[in-house]
């Protein structure tokens, strides 16, 4: 089967099988590693615990993105 067509008839699939199609070909070029999952796990805990106790203040997305606009127009 040639790439185009193999392209053709993912493209002609519902979107839930797209999906499934897109996670497989991307877990397969960038497998999970549950060690990293779990660290990655215990940072977000770690920083919810942050946001709860009032240690540190959220930003919103949109100030962080002024921030990173502001900051490469200079």
């Amino acid at each position: 089967m040639r790439i185009q067509e193999l392209i053709d008839e993912a493209n002609a699939l519902p979107v839930d099988k797209r999906v499934q199609v897109v996670e497989s070909i991307l877990n397969s070029l960038n497998p999970t590693d549950s060690a990293i999952d779990e660290k990655w796990a215990e940072v977000a805990r770690s920083r919810l615990a942050q946001l709860e106790s009032g240690e540190v203040e959220a930003v919103s997305g949109e100030e962080v993105f002024r921030k990173i606009r502001s900051r490469l127009n200079k």
